[in-house]
């Protein structure tokens, strides 16, 4: 079954907890809080945890020093002035700490890593979990050195598609494995509102590590790497182009990867130019394919005959489709990620050298080989 590596390992302490049978004297026992720290609000994703109304976790200190930010979500979420902190020391001295939530550019992500990990603060971050696969080695490192959970968050981690996905094509319903297509992205950050604060760095080729390519060209290589359980290919192509140099004149717009394995191809074409929002993927097999739309609408095609039938994805645990409960059940539960696995270092660091590679094929117009 798809989730029994998932649960397999899990204490009983947690699988008790979450079928509810627990108890004290006959009465459920209260879950803990997870006391988070925000670092960061320049990430327009921060709204996931504002907006998460449950009371298993807690913010309870948030480090940001842009004022217009810092304004805005006081504002919108009525914040207190006493959540604040300029640094990430204040906030590590302020009391209780159980985890922390990046949601700063990217390229401060080794920064947060850096500060926290020694002190065994457990760390999630928003995708890609580095700028570069230097960045990535050494965040990887200190995270096995002080034996630290280091988690890297996907929108496309939470889909009960993605997981039917793996289900299904390691079932051998489509035959064996030939191709993966991945169209990930939008119209592009400016014409979707995003906001000027995210804007500033999310263009710069520095803070972001490019555009369309690190933003969205990560979906496809962290699906990919988990489906393949950590295989990496053999060569990486790349073609990144300035489709709109007015609107973004220092990084890529538009961008396709070309992963070479030994046996299959992966393509990701990661997009600030589509004319709507996707995340979407097709997986081809030898007899068949896996048509996925979005979280839940997804088509299966056993064989060209029977053709294309809409599939519906079986469910997932709810912590797989809640991050910040997934960090919970990491932190208080002992939950261990499995090899490879969506948020896991393992996955992401291949998911950094693809990216690295990729950026360093489009410049030079030279297909790079992984060693």
């Amino acid at each position: 079954m798809i989730f029994s590596h998932f649960l397999k390992g899990l204490p009983l302490l947690f699988l008790l907890f979450f079928s509810g049978q627990l108890s004290v004297k006959g009465q459920k026992q209260e879950e803990p809080v997870l006391h988070l720290g925000v670092i960061g609000l320049v990430h327009d994703h921060v709204n996931w945890i504002f907006n998460r109304q449950k009371p298993d976790v807690k913010i309870v200190g948030i480090v940001e020093t842009n004022p217009t930010a810092i304004s805005k979500y006081k504002e919108r979420y009525q914040l207190a002035d006493s959540l604040f902190f300029e640094s990430y020391e204040a906030l590590y001295k302020r009391g209780r700490l159980d985890a922390v939530s990046a949601f700063n550019p990217t390229q401060l992500h080794l920064e947060v890593v850096n500060y926290f990990a020694p002190k065994k603060i457990p760390i999630m971050v928003e995708k890609p979990l580095a700028t570069s696969y230097e960045d990535a080695l050494k965040m990887a490192h200190l995270a096995k050195s002080y034996k630290v959970p280091l988690l890297v968050n996907y929108e496309t981690s939470w889909y009960e598609s993605t997981y039917e996905a793996k289900s299904l094509l390691e079932s051998g319903r489509i035959g064996s494995l030939t191709k993966m297509v991945f169209n990930t992205g939008h119209q592009g950050p400016q014409e979707i509102g995003c906001s000027p604060e995210f804007l500033e760095w999310l263009t710069d080729p520095i803070l972001n590590g490019g555009g369309a390519l690190t933003d969205f060209g990560c979906y496809g290589a962290n699906i990919a790497t988990w489906l393949l359980k950590g295989e990496p290919p053999l060569r990486v192509s790349c073609v990144a182009k300035q489709s709109k140099p007015k609107l973004y004149p220092k990084v890529d717009d538009d961008t396709t990867i070309v992963l070479d394995y030994l046996n299959h191809q992966v393509v990701i074409q990661a997009s600030w130019n589509w004319s709507y929002n996707r995340k979407d993927m097709q997986i081809y097999g030898s007899k068949g394919a896996v048509d996925n739309q979005n979280a839940s609408q997804m088509y299966l095609m056993e064989n060209e005959i029977e053709g294309k039938k809409l599939h519906l994805p079986k469910a997932i645990p709810p912590f797989l489709k809640d991050p910040f409960r997934l960090l919970y059940e990491v932190v208080f539960n002992d939950f261990e990620l499995p090899p490879y696995s969506l948020y896991s270092i393992e996955n992401n660091l291949i998911v950094s050298k693809i990216l690295g590679l990729a950026t360093k094929a489009a410049k030079t117009q030279k297909t790079q080989n992984w060693n």
